[in-house]
């Protein structure tokens, strides 16, 4: 394989190597049993992702910090489903745990990521729980291919923040902006990081969804194989992959 300029990439983690859908109805259900809290039904989980997408939007904007992402959310969740709220702290604390016991890829990642080992160097850039986000990577093995593992809870700044990304630079092989590129699901949170960045751009858009923002974007992709696509030179910047 030939590298057409990119020289490292940055994963995102979840909704990106690992299907988060998955793992979050796995492990709340989970936590549900162990806190003799009655049957989790997929419409609760449903109304759960509404309220906890809208705390990490908050975080993602500097509103409010990741504590009052990890119990509030549940504070508020407990509360709308008549639950006891002050279950909120423990639950989250196990919830955490049971995120990382199992792991469910997307797209056969593993491989991929696998294949590109001594290709490109391949970081992860999570706003994840450290907790979690270990237990994940250990459990899949991708921790054991990638060159390097940042997660803000060690960082002490979440993605967008470009301080975040001024840490990963810091702390890897140095490169020129246009040799790096992140890949993530999240607009708000690892494009809008990669354009503060001033790095390559690469949407992972699974669901085709349409983009409400104006945010740069050098690559959209459905499927994360379609990123050999992208490394061996056989397209160029704006790519949308149908």
């Amino acid at each position: 394989m030939v590298i057409d300029m990119i020289k490292a990439i940055l994963w995102d983690i979840d909704g990106t190597l690992l299907n988060f859908e998955m793992s979050e109805k796995y492990a709340i259900k989970k936590c549900f049993e162990k806190f003799d809290m009655g049957e989790c039904t997929d419409e609760m989980i449903a109304r759960y992702s509404g309220i906890n997408r809208k705390y990490w939007e908050r975080l993602e904007k500097g509103v409010i910090t990741k504590q009052e992402v990890l119990v509030g959310r549940y504070r508020e969740f407990f509360a709308s489903e008549g639950l006891d709220v002050s279950k909120a702290e423990a639950f989250n604390a196990e919830y955490q745990v049971c995120l990382g016991d199992k792991a469910f890829f997307c797209d056969d990642c593993f491989s991929l990521i696998k294949g590109l080992c001594g290709t490109v160097k391949q970081y992860a850039v999570t706003n994840g729980t450290k907790t979690a986000q270990e237990r994940k990577l250990k459990i899949s093995g991708i921790g054991e291919l990638l060159d390097g593992v940042f997660i803000s809870d060690e960082i002490g700044f979440e993605k967008p923040n470009i301080k975040f990304f001024e840490h990963v630079f810091q702390n890897m092989e140095p490169y020129k902006k246009d040799e790096i590129m992140i890949v993530g699901d999240s607009l708000t949170s690892d494009i809008t990081g990669g354009n503060n960045a001033g790095i390559i751009c690469c949407w992972y858009n699974p669901k085709k969804q349409d983009n409400p923002t104006n945010l740069h974007i050098d690559y959209e992709i459905h499927n994360l194989w379609q990123i050999e696509n992208i490394l061996n030179g056989t397209v160029r910047k704006f790519v949308n992959f149908c």
